[in-house]
């Protein structure tokens, strides 16, 4: 296998504001919630996707959802990107969903002003009645590194200076 990422925590200032942002909290408990933080892994020798961990515990009745701070960042290599899904257990028992059904994380991503923190936005989209029950530590989301090719006319030279959505702000 071709190795080409590293996962980091963000720095704790940026997990605190982030976190504040979604949830708000006492900073005490906010630096529990950081310290526990497990990057990413896979579960086996021939898994593909790395297994994220929610930070905390997580109750996600029919139709709710929740923006999880993960305090992961990615440094990949370029030609590379991750991309997120749901575990697929969770989206088999409970159709729980990623908001923008595959997360996108670009090599430069890493680099962008909030330090390249990767979020999870994630709904119960269960039409069964099921709550979705995630315990803290336990694996909610994978991601997979991907190769992709660019166009032999590709001319682009801008650099990313934001976080979500910034390589489409005019």
């Amino acid at each position: 296998m071709q190795k080409v990422a590293r996962f980091y925590k963000v720095s704790f200032s940026q997990f605190e504001k982030d976190w504040q942002d979604s949830f708000g909290a006492e900073p005490e408990e906010i630096k529990k919630i950081y310290e526990n933080i497990k990057l990413p892994k896979r579960a086996t020798v021939g898994s593909a996707g790395y297994d994220f961990f929610s930070p905390i515990n997580i109750e996600l009745n029919p139709g709710e959802t929740i923006k999880i701070p993960t305090g992961v960042r990615v440094s990949i290599e370029e030609g590379w990107v991750l991309t997120c899904y749901p575990r697929s257990g969770l989206g088999f028992k409970y159709r729980m969903q990623l908001n923008n059904t595959v997360g996108i994380i670009d090599s430069d991503y890493y680099y962008s002003d909030n330090e390249g923190h990767i979020f999870s936005k994630i709904t119960n989209d269960t039409n069964e009645g099921r709550t979705v029950h995630i315990s803290q530590g336990e694996g909610f989301m994978q991601g997979i590194f991907v190769q992709y090719g660019i166009t032999y006319d590709d001319d682009t030279t801008e650099r990313r200076n934001g976080g979500f959505g910034s390589t489409t702000r005019p």
